[in-house]
């Protein structure tokens, strides 16, 4: 596997609120995550690195279950607890944080992470950071936005193509850290058994809000041996597409080819 993350400030912030990591367990074992941040000046930089040093921090204490649950008949459901006792670490320990402190009362975040096995990708997410795979000329969504436009989707109010033209798709209804619980989705996507190669794709919405998902796909495609170098060239394409579109927000990006 190949592996490669960057993160910008973007054409209108002052601060950087994302913040990412990517920690590989073992050669077929990787795991990324990424944050975006909210909450004052410095809140939202904070819950975002909080989040996921707490997060990955869990998962370093549970690798060794995380390996016996690969060989389990009922993996899915071992990883997917392990993921979602990780996002409720990473949700205490920013919601402790902001209790504590007056200047970072209310902050919060998103997280979306990626845990690559050698028999699935399972994701898990809170919020509007998104994780999409691309394998076999298909570009899909894996995750879905907890968000007041996607809450409209979902119950028939306006259409997704009203929903990416929305002035309230910034506003997200589950967070980590601004409430003492936060209740996270898990998705397991089963590996493909072709010999093409497939990417994983972790971002937050300075770069979806910008790009269209046909022009991701596109470069994507472009891609035909992927490597470090290749990953990386694609990753500074993807932020430099979102800055010349207007670059609103961060800009986060992890891609992972597997």
């Amino acid at each position: 596997m190949f592996f490669y993350g960057m993160t910008d400030i973007g054409k209108k912030r002052t601060v950087n609120q994302d913040n990412f990591r990517i920690k590989e367990y073992s050669p077929d074992i990787i795991a990324a995550v990424v944050c975006d941040g909210m909450g004052g000046a410095r809140g939202g930089g904070v819950a975002s690195s909080l989040a996921i040093s707490a997060f990955i921090g869990y998962l370093d204490g549970e690798e060794a279950g995380i390996m016996s649950a690969l060989d389990a008949s009922d993996a899915d459901e071992k990883i997917s607890d392990i993921l979602r006792r990780a996002v409720s670490a990473a949700n205490d320990t920013v919601f402790s944080a902001s209790e504590a402190s007056a200047e970072l009362s209310g902050m919060g975040t998103t997280l979306v992470c990626a845990l690559i096995t050698p028999r699935s990708v399972y994701s898990v997410n809170v919020g509007d950071s998104r994780m999409y795979i691309y394998s076999n000329g298909t570009m899909t969504q894996v995750t879905k936005d907890h968000s007041y436009v996607q809450y409209l989707v979902d119950i028939g109010k306006i259409s997704p193509q009203k929903a990416k033209k929305s002035s309230q798709k910034n506003i997200i209804t589950r967070a980590v850290g601004t409430e003492d619980t936060v209740e996270a989705d898990v998705y397991t996507v089963s590996r493909s058994d072709t010999s093409s190669h497939s990417f994983a794709l972790l971002c937050t919405d300075g770069l979806t809000n910008m790009v269209a998902t046909r022009d991701i796909a596109a470069a994507f495609k472009s891609i035909s041996n992927p490597d470090t170098e290749q990953l990386q060239k694609s990753a500074e394409k993807f932020v430099s597409m979102a800055n010349q579109k207007g670059g609103s927000d961060n800009i986060t990006v992890i891609i992972l080819a597997y």
